[in-house]
């Protein structure tokens, strides 16, 4: 039972950690275009290889 007073708190700090990962991302506007990188690989003019210099 002793463990408990382990995990808990352990448990607690790290979705606390997870949750401020979570709306540093919501801040910093990583979930702005959801949908831009789904449709850029559909596009004609999409290429991914390297340009030749």
């Amino acid at each position: 039972m002793e463990i408990l007073l382990v995990l808990i708190p352990v448990s607690l700090f790290l979705g606390g950690i997870g949750l401020a990962a979570f709306i540093w991302a919501l801040r910093s506007n990583q979930f702005d275009d959801l949908e831009g990188d789904a449709w850029r690989i559909l596009r004609d003019d999409y290429d991914d290889r390297p340009k030749s210099d």
